[in-house]
């Protein structure tokens, strides 16, 4: 219960860092900004632990936090991806398609 709790503080940080990277406007809720931040923080910190071997830090573990930040924003473009696409339906095709340009 403690790690999901400090997952969700961490992800109220780590996702509107990690939107700050991506270029462009997100159409994505705080709420999700939030988790998807925490799965970032949670990820972060694993993919460091397995990396490194450290399983405990005093402190903020910066590389972690980095590494958090990277994995959100890896998620919130998969997840900005795949609902903007099931939005638009198939997206095969385009309004203006076969239509001569006047």
């Amino acid at each position: 219960m403690g790690t999901i709790l400090l997952a969700l503080l961490a992800g109220i940080i780590i996702g509107p860092l990690a939107r700050l990277f991506l270029p462009g406007k997100q159409d994505i809720s705080l709420l999700m900004t939030i988790i998807l931040g925490a799965v970032g923080a949670l990820a972060g910190s694993w993919i460091y632990r397995l990396i490194s071997g450290k399983s405990d830090t005093s402190g903020i573990d910066w590389i972690a936090f980095g590494i958090g930040i990277v994995v959100a924003a890896l998620a919130i473009t998969a997840y900005v991806g795949f609902t903007s696409r099931n939005k638009s339906g198939s997206g095969d095709t385009h309004p203006t398609e076969g239509h001569p340009t006047t």
